[in-house]
């Protein structure tokens, strides 16, 4: 997809999986999608559940606040991890930004206890998600699956860190092709 003008967004939080974002950022730039790591917080630097900072592309309130992020982008992407996942729950302007564009028809993705946020927004109400075992039982959606990633509509949910290639690879296809996901996962010899 020569020519991609359009974005993802991974939003970060202190406390966020390194592991569930940065796939996501590594995968999705292999294949020449735009992709910004957005920090929700005061700072560019964000660090990691595990310690590990992390310099993000921008700042949420001065990026993207107020925006119609509908237009300029594919998916916002929501790692899992904690405290990340809470202190993306708690904030308002990502909430509205998240209902706004799935409203908009939007693509939006969650991986781990993230999709308890989404559930949260009323967006997985009509939906099939997954999400971080322990948390699963949190999600008001339609239908409860233990799939690694559950595509529904324009909801994408994961498990966690182990699937977080799944996860990337399943952005892949859908922004692409089912063709580029398997040259990629070829191409960083994923085998499943």
């Amino acid at each position: 997809m020569e020519g991609h003008e359009r974005t993802v967004y991974v939003f970060l939080a202190d406390g966020f999986e390194e592991i569930e974002a940065l796939t996501v950022v590594d995968i999705l730039r292999r294949c020449k999608i735009p992709v910004v790591m957005t920090s929700i917080g005061d700072d560019i630097i964000v660090t990691s559940s595990h310690q590990v900072r992390v310099v993000a592309d921008n700042l949420f309130a001065e990026a993207l606040y107020g925006k119609d992020v509908i237009r300029e982008s594919d998916v916002l992407v929501l790692p899992g991890g904690m405290p990340g996942t809470s202190a993306l729950a708690e904030c308002g302007p990502l909430g509205e930004t998240l209902v706004a564009h799935d409203r908009a028809g939007g693509k939006i993705a969650a991986i781990c206890a993230a999709p308890t946020v989404l559930s949260a927004l009323g967006l997985l109400k009509d939906k099939a998600a997954t999400s971080y075992p322990a948390r699963l039982a949190e999600l008001d959606c339609r239908e409860k699956s233990e799939e690694a990633v559950v595509v529904d509509g324009n909801v994408t949910t994961s498990r966690g860190m182990g699937t977080a290639i799944d996860f990337a690879l399943a952005l892949v296809e859908e922004l692409i092709s089912p063709e580029k996901a398997r040259e990629v996962a070829g191409s960083i010899v994923y085998v499943r």
